[in-house]
């Protein structure tokens, strides 16, 4: 031991632990996006856009990232250019994450266009849409040698994502009525539902698709409160593996699928719905189900991304905590459609309908468009409240996940008395101070009890702590009754 003489100082981690926070509607968007308008859209610079996770703050950094497609009538096609207007533009929500599986470098997401004439109009010529600019071969004659980038010609994309040709003066097409291009277009209605259920390859070692999920907080350090997958959750097979993995991200996290039915297969009419959800198999606790789609002015959007966006901002507006229900919440619409745009007028006995059915909706009601609906799709099949109601599930999630990201930090250390009772004592302090602002009801607790924790258990280095919380359920339901006061008539001879 070394010798010591005069005054030291040590220090002893701290007995109470505040918990870590935990986002609880951050979500992930799996789809396409159309990488060649992104801001690294050379042909070799897009492999690291695609089966990656992409984090972002905000609307610029998104477009840039994955690029933009702003006509709606194309987000069919660019799935995640829905997802970013809505998330950024309307809702203004951040952080989003986003998975692209669309690969220029597959070809079946790809195809060559063979060298082949075209018009020159005012010095331009449009190649239309999806076109990899960087591809682009241009010659003035069909046997010629390939002609110069910025010298003869420049690339560009017109506010549609259309691809121009335009004739630069003083070039070898100064003077030409027609030019000679080849080039690669993108194919995003190849992408299949396989694509985005993905797997592992092993021939690269890499995850694709709805894998990457469980790689999102080892690299960013965040907890997803939602996997969102517009178009292709209207897949039943999609919508199964959202709800496995939102059941167990990274082998431990809880997180919502946020399922939309697919208005155009059986469902047209509302009272077909439930009958498509029963047949799908969305009955799970951790599915939002919603029918049909939105509209805002020429825009059409699936429920889906809007509850997403709905979501983070309520949070936001509740100290980031899931309390409060989305429903009744306004939403910026205005209209609802099936998959096909045939409007759709829903009375509130309508809605109310596929709410008891475990469905969610919009509704044209007081005060303008609202999400409509409480329930999990789990509901009616299941009525337990931790199950069927929307906020009550998003509050178990959310405490689940806070509880292992503040407590991951003391696996491994010897289990006494002290470590224990310091465990208890923190999270009882947070869980009360959740009661103190109504965010739980009553007086919520952690307990370490000796009839759950075997001698066996703890010689094996297992110890079980019993949580009791209540979640407020929200007030779906508000009754007065009113009642004629024939004793009231008295007063008509009070003096």
């Amino acid at each position: 031991m070394t010798y010591k003489h005069g005054v030291y100082i040590s220090e002893i981690p701290t007995s109470l632990l505040p918990p870590v926070d935990v986002d609880s509607a951050i979500p992930v968007y799996i789809g396409t996006a159309p990488l060649h308008l992104s801001s690294s859209g050379a042909a070799d610079g897009l492999a690291d856009k695609v089966n990656i996770p992409i984090l972002c703050y905000t609307y610029e950094e998104a477009c840039n990232a994955l690029g933009f497609m702003r006509d709606s009538g194309r987000w069919d096609d660019y799935t995640l250019s829905e997802c970013i207007y809505a998330q950024f533009s309307l809702f203004g929500v951040a952080p989003a994450i986003f998975i692209n599986v669309l690969d220029p470098a597959d070809d079946n997401h790809k195809e060559e266009k063979a060298l082949a004439s075209k018009t020159i109009t005012n010095k331009a010529v449009n190649l239309g849409a999806d076109v990899i600019a960087e591809t682009v071969v241009i010659k003035a004659t069909a046997e010629g040698t390939a002609l110069v980038a910025g010298t003869d010609y420049s690339v560009s994309y017109d506010s549609s994502g259309d691809c121009i040709v335009n004739i630069l003066t003083g070039g070898a097409l100064a003077s030409a009525s027609e030019l000679f291009a080849g080039y690669t277009v993108l194919k995003p209605d190849a992408v299949t539902s396989e694509n985005i259920i993905g797997g592992y390859d092993v021939t690269t070692g890499k995850y694709k698709g709805l894998e990457l999920v469980n790689q999102i907080f080892p690299k960013f350090r965040l907890v997803p409160g939602s996997i969102v997958s517009p178009k292709f959750s209207m897949n039943s097979g999609v919508a199964a593996v959202m709800e496995a993995k939102a059941e167990s991200i990274s082998g431990c996290f809880k997180a919502m699928a946020l399922i939309d039915i697919n208005s155009g297969e059986g469902s047209n009419v509302y009272s077909d719905v439930p009958s498509k959800k029963n047949t799908d198999n969305m009955i799970n606790a951790l599915q939002i189900v919603s029918w049909p789609m939105a509209t805002l002015d020429s825009d059409k959007f699936h429920l889906s991304v809007l509850l997403a966006g709905l979501l983070g901002a309520t949070d936001a507006d509740w100290q980031s905590i899931p309390v409060k229900s989305p429903s009744n919440m306004e939403i910026p619409i205005d209209g609802i459609c099936t998959a096909d745009g045939t409007a759709v007028d829903l009375t509130q006995e309508q809605a109310n309908y596929l709410n008891g059915q475990g469905i969610t909706t919009a509704l044209n009601w007081i005060n303008g468009w609202r999400f409509w609906g409480n329930r999990t799709a789990a509901y009616p099949g299941s009525t337990d409240v931790k199950d069927a109601f929307i906020p009550v599930r998003r509050m178990f999630n959310w405490i689940s996940n806070t509880l292992i990201t503040t407590w991951f930090q003391k696996v491994d250390f010897p289990i006494t008395k002290r470590r224990i009772e310091s465990i208890v004592d923190s999270i009882n302090i947070w869980l009360n101070g959740l009661a103190s602002r109504e965010f739980l009801i009553g007086h919520p607790c952690v307990q370490f009890l000796e009839s759950e924790n075997s001698t066996e258990d703890l010689m094996d280095g297992i110890v079980r702590l019993h949580v009791k919380i209540t979640p407020p359920s929200p007030m779906r339901e508000l009754d007065f009754i009113l009642e004629y006061d024939t004793e009231q008539l008295s007063t008509l001879f009070a003096a």
